[in-house]
């Protein structure tokens, strides 16, 4: 979804399918794995069974069967998936991130790095589901704190209610159905797009995660929603993961096209002046690209039409 035509990235077995299949070697009793995983716990919430599972010193996050979050126990800071790391790619933007509001908790990977990279920045975590919130804390080591903030709410209600003015906004928020994993209709629309750019500041940035592929698999998916924050925003780019079917989009609120060169140039600066200190953040850049204009995606526009979930949303909101 960028300016180059996006590489095709066929449908081949990578770390989440990986994971998956190691569960479900669990779950059927299957012993024949010669790294042992044990699940040490496991909740039925009103949205997910919750599983998590220790395998070969990482410890899993699972909602339903699918992988969410994977962290060694070693080192917190590591083990995770990459296309978490893509949402530092922001700092291209806005040299100046001090506020973020990340939409679907999890295990807290993309939390727990910013926190540690950036001392300065203030965090407010979205969770719908309070079981996640209570398993985050007591697995995976996230704490709310002065510095971080968690609210049990649906994404979009506390868009709607807030006051605040972020830097950054990152969506990271799925749900799981017979047919697998999917975005909440409601996150996806025009309308909630909008939303999210007045919750920006002038300089802020919309990162969104994608389960699919620019080509293939899922691609359709990452079209429309690309084609829907053209709809918003003046300019859309993204970065697919190498190590999972997962592609990260991000929006501009303010007009600054910027060339791959520049680019560069810029995260050379952030990592001079230590602004950013994640390790590989130059190899997370050279992976950006930027969506071509509208009438270059054959993909639909979203818009609350068709999210039947957004008339509950509203009548929560009341």
């Amino acid at each position: 979804m960028q300016h180059r035509p996006p590489i095709n990235r066929p449908r081949t077995p990578n770390g989440r399918d990986l994971l998956a299949l190691a569960l479900a070697l669990v779950v059927l009793g299957a012993a024949s794995s010669p790294v042992q995983a044990a699940v040490v716990f496991q909740t039925v919430s009103p949205y997910h069974h919750i599983q998590v599972i220790d395998q070969g010193g990482v410890r899993l996050l699972s909602f339903d069967g699918s992988m969410e979050t994977r962290m060694s126990l070693r080192d917190p800071l590591q083990g995770h998936f990459e296309y978490t790391e893509f949402f530092h790619l922001a700092w291209l933007w806005n040299t100046n991130l001090q506020r973020a509001l990340m939409i679907g908790l999890g295990g807290g990977s993309a939390q727990r790095s910013f926190l540690h990279y950036y001392p300065d920045i203030q965090i407010d975590s979205v969770e719908i589901d309070a079981a996640v919130v209570a398993v985050a804390t007591n697995f995976f080591g996230v704490q709310a704190t002065d510095r971080h903030r968690i609210h049990v709410a649906d994404g979009r209600v506390y868009l709607r209610r807030t006051r605040e003015q972020y830097d950054l906004i990152a969506m990271d928020a799925y749900v799981k159905h017979r047919y697998g994993s999917s975005i909440p209709p409601h996150l996806v629309t025009r309308e909630f797009m909008q939303m999210a750019r007045d919750r920006l500041n002038p300089q802020g940035v919309l990162a969104y995660n994608v389960i699919g592929t620019t080509h293939g698999w899922q691609s359709g998916i990452v079209g429309a929603l690309a084609r829907t924050m053209l709809e918003v925003f003046p300019y859309v780019y993204f970065a697919p993961a190498s190590d999972s079917l997962n592609v990260v989009l991000f929006a501009t609120r303010a007009p600054d096209p910027r060339s791959a060169a520049d680019q560069h140039l810029r995260a050379l600066r952030l990592i001079r002046e230590q602004k950013v200190t994640l390790p590989g953040f130059r190899r997370h850049v050279i992976a950006l690209r930027r969506v071509p204009r509208p009438d270059g995606i054959q993909a639909p526009v979203l818009t609350d039409d068709f999210a039947p979930v957004e008339s509950l949303t509203r009548s929560t909101e009341r």
